[in-house]
């Protein structure tokens, strides 16, 4: 069984258990305070707005919807079919389509790209969620779906975001309820090693086009009652050769 698979059943499981109530899972904030933010960064580097939007990674789709309310066509994709059916259920008004799609898996990527062309990408705290055998592979899809005319927006917690999250699963109160799901499914985030991102990157043909700093919102507070925010860093990449 590949590693992959093994992590397909533990978002089947964890999406499976999830209300469907916006904000019940931890990573599940609002757009103001996160994708907003993000696309008024990633627009400038947008070479042709008009591609198709992919959210890989999409969850539940929160995120997505605010996307389709800004783009031509938005598609959804997420490796749990559970993750799609929330997301399906939370869009009856279908601004977005949505695909089960094992970004690691090149047939799958070479068909939703054959699909569809080339497109933009927001990815959001994705690689840090992936087995480290399974980020090549998974950056290596993204380029395959950008293409040569398409650009991704990544974000991800950086590694400080560590030292904050031990703080709260070894604090006096124990976990926050939104976390502990998350651990109990074995989806404990990864640590991605800041200089690693530009190296995947590199190695599947993409280059950085910007970089930055900002804080990853999360829909849990902590015991003083403040919003928990992870330390992440952003880019945007693509290919630069045409």
């Amino acid at each position: 069984m590949s590693v992959t698979s093994r992590y397909r059943r533990a978002w089947e499981n964890f999406w499976s258990e999830a209300p469907d109530e916006q904000g019940a899972v931890i990573w599940d904030a609002a757009p103001a305070l996160t994708s907003a933010l993000h696309l008024a960064l990633f627009e400038p580097y947008l070479s042709d707005p008009a591609l198709p939007m992919v959210d890989l990674g999409c969850g539940n789709g929160t995120q997505t919807r605010f996307l389709a309310d800004r783009f031509p066509r938005v598609v959804g994709v997420d490796l749990s079919t559970a993750a799609i059916e929330h997301a399906r259920r939370a869009d009856p008004a279908g601004l977005a389509s949505y695909r089960v799609v094992d970004a690691a898996e090149k047939t799958e990527v070479d068909s939703l790209h054959a699909e569809f062309g080339d497109v933009n990408v927001y990815m959001r705290g994705v690689l840090h969620q992936s087995e480290p055998d399974d980020r090549q592979p998974l950056v290596d899809g993204l380029a395959a779906l950008l293409g040569e005319r398409g650009r991704a927006f990544l974000v991800e917690p950086s590694q400080a975001a560590k030292a904050v999250l031990l703080d709260l699963v070894q604090g006096p109160e124990g976990p926050p309820p939104k976390l502990v799901p998350v651990f109990r499914h074995g989806l404990a985030p990864g640590e991605v090693a800041g200089e690693a991102v530009p190296e995947f990157l590199g190695s599947a043909g993409l280059t950085v086009l910007a970089h930055g700093e900002l804080p990853l919102t999360t829909t849990e507070y902590g015991p003083d009652g403040t919003r928990i925010a992870l330390p992440s860093r952003w880019l945007v990449t693509g290919r630069t050769s045409r």
